[in-house]
This record gives C-alpha cells, structure tokens and sequence, in this order.
C-alpha cells in the first residue's frame, strides 16, 4: 500500500490529505478483493419486523461490497479514475425502515422486495474559511470569498430501496425483479387485511449474496472435519465449506450355503470411488446410502445375495458385489462374480472375485479396495468390513454335511474436508 512523504519545513499540499485517504481505500479494496473475490457481497442489512409490530419493516445496519471504478468524480484536487478498478465497501451503521400497505381487494396478495446498491455521494457541505494571500490578516469564506459550500466527504453507504410487485390472488402473486445494478435481499408478502408485518412473512432471497459465515468457522482445506457413514443418512455441508472430498465402498455379496457335498464359493468384493466433490454450499444437503452386504444362503434353500450400492448423492458411488449366475443353491460351488466396481470418482477401482469351493472347504471371499479377504470355515464367515464378500461354507471333517452360508461386509462413505 502507497504511503506518503513529507518534509520538515516543506509546504503542506491538500493532496497530502487527500492521498492517504485515497491509498487506504485502494489497499482495504484490495484486501476485500483477496478474500471475497470482486462478485458482490452483503453481510448484516437483516430485515425484521418493528416492535411493537406493525406494518413497517427495519433493515439493520450492514454493508455490501462491489466492484467498480477507483473515482467517477474527481476527489478534490485528485482527478477521477475510471480505468482502474477495485472493491468498494458501502456501509450503514443505522437501521432503515420501510412502510408497507396491504392490498385493497379481499384474496389478494403483494409480494415486495427489498434491494440493495452501493452508493457513493460527495455530502456534508460546509462554508469553509480559506488564507487570503494577499492579505495575511484577511480571511476568505469558501474559494475566493465567494461563500460557496463545498462537500467535505465522500460517503460509501448501502442504498436501499422497498419495490412493490403486483397484486394478485393469494399464492398467484410474484415477486418484482431487482432493478438493473440492484440485488435483492429479501422479499416480505403481504395479504388483503393484514395490519402487521410478522417474521413469518419476511424471507431472504435464496440468490442473495449474504456472507453466511465469519473467519472463525471458516475451515480450509482438508483435514479440518471428518464424517463417516456405516449405515445411510444426510450430510450438511458445513459453515464456510464449499468443497469435501469422498471415499465410497459397495456392500459384498453374501455366500450360498453348502450342500452335504458340495462346498460353496465365496462372495465378491465392492466397488470402491474416491472423489474431489466442489460447488457445494453451506448447509446444502447431501443424501448418502450405504450399501448393506448381500444376505447369506441357507441350507433351508435361501439364496445368497447380493452387495448392496453405496453413493454421496448424485456426485460418486460404487456398485456392490455380485453373484454368480452359475451358482445356486444346489451348485454352491461357484466363486462370486462379477465385483463390484466405482462410478463418477476420481479414482475408481473394483473389488476383487470370489473364490470357488475347493474339495471340502469354502471358497474364500473377494475382497473391496484397501479392505480384506475373508478365509472360510465349516459355516461362511462374514465378509471383511468394508465391502467384503462372505467365506463360503464348507462340508465338514466327513465331507458329508451341508453349512449355512455367510453374508457380505457392509459398505461404508466417508467425507472430509
């Protein structure tokens, strides 16, 4: 940031005054411009109702950011800058208040609109006392006696401005678009015979750029936060988040039971995905399923199932194990395929196959990426959390005795950020 010199004995100029005005303006704009970027943003202006209620509405104080040019107006003895550009800040430290009217025909409805500008104005005109340098002893009153006032500050305030839209039947009725070089913040409905504004009837709107969330909360990076999922449910995106990273695995497939002589395969592995998920918001809501293991076969004659899909909304997901076709409940011998496989990450890898039943023992199961095989016994073992297919079954010590089978390790989602 610029900073001025001056010297001992030296002449003092207005633009000494007038430059240090100016170049903190330019270094602040610029800070603005590295942390908020030069798209416009409003923080506070927050709209309430008046207490005790009525039909007025207060905006409280607050301050909106946007990009311009440096000066449109020459600032005193500085000329203007309309080439060069930078983020400006308007502030109002005092609330405004609007007065609304319902309207005059029974069913009907008015939605208004609050918007918002950044204004910039030369204000708080004075009669200042100017040095006569003819006369030492004579003063002036304004530029050369003349008695003018001259503005004595740039103000940078919000604008604000109630805009009515049309009334009509209620729920028909619209509300107005913002003006050109306007933003709209909040929008409050009115209905025929109302004669206080409540909270219930003020609503932001959802395109205003309010900064929703303040230094503290920000958390940048990774590493910062960590959500896991073993079963499904919702992810909200946290305050200053717009981006997560996310790791899916799919469920494995279960094992079919044995016969008194036939050992079954084992179960297959689940996909897996890892994905770099951005444009989120804060607060946005993200559904997240996990998919269950397939189930195990029974010597009652229930097949194996199986692997369950796992995904993070619409963004990454990966598939679960599958079975066999060959396989069945009374040819258990087949070993799981085909894996599963991820879909839409970064990274997708598959798990792996199972493996057949082999003379008396069950096959051992696949397994899901970063996860474990499982190795069988008399009845199928369950399959390795995450994503694991099931051990088959084996037929015993005497090779002559049929075994339940086993079921598929669950998936399993995790989010960081």
């Amino acid at each position: 940031m610029d900073r001025n010199i001056v010297y001992p004995s030296a002449i003092p100029l207005d633009t000494d005054l007038l430059s240090v005005n100016k170049n903190a303006m330019i270094g602040l704009g610029f800070l603005a411009q590295a942390v908020l970027g030069t798209s416009p943003v409003v923080d506070g202006l927050a709209c309430q109702p008046t207490t005790p209620a009525s039909m007025s509405v207060l905006i409280g104080p607050g301050s909106i950011t946007q990009f311009g040019p440096v000066d449109n107006l020459p600032y005193g003895s500085i000329p203007s800058d309309t080439v060069d550009s930078l983020v400006k800040m308007g502030i109002n430290i005092g609330s405004t208040t609007f007065l609304l009217a319902a309207p005059s025909s029974v069913g009907q409805s008015i939605n208004y609109l609050i918007e918002a500008a950044f204004l910039e104005v030369d204000a708080d005109p004075i009669i200042l006392p100017y040095y006569n340098a003819g006369n030492p002893a004579q003063s002036y009153s304004g530029p050369s006696n003349t008695g003018i006032p001259q503005n004595t500050v740039r103000t940078q305030r919000v604008q604000l401005e109630l805009k009515a839209g049309i009334p009509a039947n209620t729920n028909s009725q619209t509300t107005p678009a913002a003006d050109a070089g306007w933003i709209g913040l909040h929008q409050i409905t009115v209905s025929y015979g109302q004669t206080t504004v409540t909270a219930a009837n003020i609503s932001p709107l959802i395109t205003a750029p309010f900064l929703n969330w303040k230094l503290p909360s920000l958390k940048p990076g990774f590493g910062s936060g960590v959500q896991t999922f073993v079963t499904s449910g919702t992810f909200v995106v946290p305050a200053g988040v717009t981006q997560v990273e996310v790791e899916v695995w799919g469920g494995g497939s279960g094992s079919f039971a044995s016969t008194n002589v036939l050992p079954s395969g084992g179960g297959s592995g689940g996909g897996y995905a890892r994905k770099l998920v951005t444009r989120l918001s804060p607060g946005q809501t993200v559904p997240v399923t996990v998919g269950s293991g397939g189930a195990g076969g029974t010597t009652s004659g229930t097949s194996a199932g199986s692997g369950g899909a796992s995904s993070f909304g619409q963004f990454v997901s990966a598939t679960g194990g599958g079975l066999n076709s060959q396989a069945s409940v009374t040819t258990p011998g087949y070993g799981a395929t085909p894996p599963g496989i991820g879909v839409g990450g970064d990274v997708n890898f598959s798990g792996s196959a199972g493996q057949g039943g082999i003379s008396n023992q069950g096959g051992m199961g696949g397994a899901a990426p970063m996860g474990g095989t499982q190795n069988s016994g008399s009845t199928g073992n369950t399959g390795s959390f995450p994503g694991g297919g099931a051990a088959g079954a084996g037929t015993g010590p005497s090779s002559n005795a049929a075994f339940n089978g086993g079921a598929g390790g669950g998936g399993f989602v995790v989010v960081r950020w």
